[in-house]
């Protein structure tokens, strides 16, 4: 073991080495950064000889030089590789929380590049030559789009809430249904959050039946706010009752001290139920009816980047511009570009609507699901690989904690092979292909999805098919 420890080159030998030029250009790195990774990787074989774990070529000899430089250049690849990595997502969920949610449209891309690249007028009045507020590029389009008044933009809706609590019912009364007290991914609950922003709840009716006479009973002078949380991740059936929207806007229109405020979750801009999706509430007829303020996330059904977008009464909006953690959740230019891209294509009308993936895969018809997925299938068995593909009738998840009781009607590939494993399959598609894809499992059987899987990802797929 010493003998080996004894052998192993130093690092300045190693620099005189053709190879460590060699490697500091295809890396795009410097020397003093590369000879890091050499005294780190040394060290590392050091200790396997310490350890008694060295299995490669012996110390000292031209081998174990060979060896070191492959060493050298993979652990080069690994530490300047990115974690965060493109992945297609083969499983039909269209909002799938842990691969990013929604997708983002082209013409938003464009604009997020093109903003991230170059200086831009964010906080400046370019007519004006003077300082402007950030704010203003979004707000437009936010009131176009939903009928407010004024709007703004902070970084999530579970921001949104927190400072539409602080500045506006700090040490107030909040009244709220039992039943809409949800929990949100990550184990927030709406609970904590109220109670952090200093507001103090108070809850009225049961978990299933709210009576528009409890909020009635609770309203007090010390009411700061009428509260209605919008239950996107879960739904109650059967002996239940929620008090409307324009019923608590009139309740409240009552009380001059007391805000209606509700929380619509997913934020649709777009009516759905034209389509027999769902009944998620439009933002602009939920704002039609009464509500004083509302916020919504940005990177759900609306289909843009994460964003909370508050909409409302000037009054009370200009309120939560001026307060202090205004600027703590405030978003970056390029939150604004993509969000500002995707709202564009809104206003476009229903030719826009199609640029936006979230919506496109959501509407997407049908039989055009069949035709695609037929000729998925016939492409999978052309390949002469022992895959068997099945087109097989299924649904799609819209995800995200939206429209929980929503199942679309989709159309899969049912991959299998007689001597290989699906979950062997599944792994070798997620961890030996770039970009990564990621399939659904049942029954044994690889499901691909391409309600999810864009022309150019399905070439990708039938690729990574072909290696297996």
């Amino acid at each position: 073991m010493k003998q080996f420890l004894r052998q192993l080159p130093a690092v300045h030998e190693l620099q005189k080495d053709s190879r460590f030029i060699d490697l500091v250009k295809k890396h795009d790195t410097d020397a003093d950064r590369f000879t890091d990774i050499i005294k780190d990787v040394l060290n590392d074989i050091r200790k396997e000889i310490v350890n008694e774990k060295w299995t490669g070529p012996e110390p000292g000899t031209q081998l174990f030089v060979d060896q070191l430089f492959k060493l050298l250049d993979s652990s080069a690849t690994e530490r300047f590789d990115y974690t965060l990595k493109r992945v297609i997502n083969a499983t039909g969920t269209i909002l799938h929380t842990n691969l990013g949610r929604a997708r983002l449209s082209e013409n938003a891309v464009k604009h997020v590049v093109e903003t991230a690249r170059n200086y831009s007028n964010l906080e400046y009045r370019l007519k004006e030559g003077e300082r402007g507020s950030r704010h203003s590029h979004v707000e437009s389009l936010v009131k176009k789009v939903t009928g407010a008044e004024a709007a703004m933009v902070v970084n999530n809706n579970a921001a949104a809430v927190y400072l539409i609590m602080s500045a506006l019912a700090k040490n107030k009364e909040v009244i709220v249904s039992r039943g809409q007290l949800v929990e949100i991914g990550g184990s927030f609950r709406i609970s904590s959050i109220m109670e952090e922003s200093g507001a103090h709840i108070v809850e009225v009716g049961t978990t299933n039946k709210t009576h528009l006479y409890d909020y009635e009973n609770a309203v007090t002078d010390d009411t700061g706010m009428i509260l209605k949380v919008h239950t996107s991740n879960f739904k109650i059936y059967g002996f239940s009752k929620t008090v409307e929207t324009d019923e608590l806007a009139q309740l409240s229109s009552k009380h001059d001290h007391v805000v209606f405020y509700e929380d619509l979750g997913s934020g649709v801009l777009y009516d759905f139920t034209r389509h027999g999706i769902g009944d998620e509430p439009v933002v602009g007829e939920v704002l039609k009816m009464g509500a004083d303020i509302v916020s919504f996330s940005g990177d759900k059904l609306l289909g843009g980047p994460q964003a909370g977008i508050i909409a409302g009464k000037k009054a009370l909006i200009d309120k939560l511009k001026k307060h202090q953690l205004a600027r703590v959740v405030r978003v970056d230019k390029m939150t604004l570009a993509a969000l500002e891209g995707t709202l564009m294509d809104y206003l476009r009308g229903e030719q826009g609507l199609h640029h936006i993936p979230t919506l496109r895969d959501l509407l997407v018809p049908l039989e055009e699901l069949r035709d695609r997925t037929e000729r998925f299938a016939e492409d999978i068995d052309s390949l002469e690989s022992g895959l068997k593909a099945v087109v097989t009738e299924g649904t799609s998840q819209v995800g995200g904690g939206t429209m929980p009781d929503v199942h679309l009607p989709t159309y899969l590939v049912s991959i299998s092979h007689p001597e290989v494993s699906a979950e062997h399959i599944a792994r070798k598609l997620r961890t030996e292909h770039s970009p990564a894809i990621v399939v659904r499992i049942q029954k044994e059987e690889v499901n691909v999805d391409l309600r999810t899987v864009t022309e150019e990802e399905q070439r990708f797929l039938l690729n990574a098919l072909k290696q297996i």
